[in-house]
Parts: structure tokens; sequence; C-alpha cells
């Protein structure tokens, strides 16, 4: 008889998690205690809400330490707020932050961070951003020195500098590109020839009586 073929299972769902969660860039934040979202539940709020459930697991993953806060209210169609996130600063990061950030361990080595003044709040408009743009923003603040240098070595190598990113250069060389209306001069005269040179035309008038 015949071997059956051996099967070879797939990556299970956490495999494909965590393969997802320790994608590069590392977004990893320096000085920061906490983040704090307030967005819609649902109907608006597009690219807050693609935020919170594709890139924030990530930037919790990398800061197990910071503070995370996401507030979805419920948003009639008549209300008109838009969503915003509130970053709180703070002056000192535990000994397991460090050897995240770093991404290696040395002992009695003494990481210099660079930090805004403890309990300092700022706030970042996310309203009509993609999720990338919110992410790119926040570690433009608080990304430190690796991220800077991430980010430099992406653009100077012509690549995307976080995944999903080119869906969102494609938007907007979409929105830059003006559409060329239907109903221009040379559009209406290209119709009106077309409709008189059809055969399928209907004959009026006296061509419509004679043979």
């Amino acid at each position: 008889m015949p071997r059956k073929p051996k099967f070879i299972p797939g990556p299970s769902r956490l495999s494909v998690i965590l393969k997802e969660l320790n994608e590069e860039p590392r977004l990893s934040l320096t000085g920061l205690r906490g983040i704090s979202l307030k967005l819609a539940a649902r109907n608006d709020h597009f690219g807050a809400r693609h935020f919170v459930k594709e890139e924030l697991r990530r930037i919790r993953y990398a800061n197990p330490q910071l503070n995370v806060e996401v507030n979805k209210l419920p948003k009639p169609l008549q209300e008109n707020w838009t969503p915003e996130m509130v970053v709180e600063f703070g002056n000192s990061i535990s000994s397991v932050e460090i050897h995240v950030l770093t991404r290696f361990f040395v002992p009695f080595t003494t990481v210099p961070i660079k930090c805004t003044e403890d309990g300092a709040k700022t706030t970042i408009d996310i309203s009509n951003k993609w999720s990338t743009s919110i992410t790119k923003e926040l570690m433009d603040l608080a990304g430190g020195d690796r991220w800077k240098e991430y980010k430099a070595t992406a653009q100077a190598a012509g690549l995307p500098i976080l995944p999903g990113e080119e869906k969102e250069r494609l938007a907007a060389a979409k929105k830059r590109t003006p559409k060329l209306s239907t109903r221009s001069p040379e559009n209406l005269e290209a119709m009106v020839e077309n409709m008189l040179s059809s055969p399928e035309r209907p004959k009026t008038g006296a061509a419509a009586i004679l043979p």
C-alpha cells in the first residue's frame, strides 16, 4: 500500500502573534509613564481604531511597564468631536525597561536617557490620520536615538518605515493626483462624435421616412 503523506502542521496562532509583535522596528518608548486614548467605539475615527487594534499591542509588548488607557466612547452621527492621545512623561525607567530598549543585557552599565519634566503631558491629535502616521508621530516624540537611527536608515534605503506604510503612501499619491473630469470639453466632443457616428443612432425627420 502507498504510504500516506506525512502531515506537516502549519504555524500555531501563538507563533504568528509573536512574529507580529517582534516585527521590526521594535516600538520601544523612552521616558514615558503612560498613554491615554479617547476615540469612538464605532462608525468613526477609523485610523485611531486601527491604531488601537494593530499598533498599540506592539507598543504594549515592547513597553511592559507603560500604563495604557483606551477609552472607546459611543459617538452618535450628530456629534462632532475628534480622537486624541494624551502622553504622560516620567523621569524614571526601571532596569527591565532599559534592557528591553537596548535589546541586550550589560550588567552595571548606565544607559543615558533624556527625559522631559516628570508628570508633564502633551496631547497628540490623531484625527484623520493613518495608524502608521499615528505610530510614527508617537515614536518621533519618545522613540529615542534607536528609533531615529532606524528611521534614517529606512528612509535612506527607500524602504517603508513601518509595516503597512505602503498603503498610506499609495493613498497619499492618489489624493495628490488630480482626477480628470469626464465632462471636460475634449471628452464632451468625443462623446458627441461617437453618438453622431453610431450606426445604432435612431433616425429622425426625413431620414426616418426614407428607406
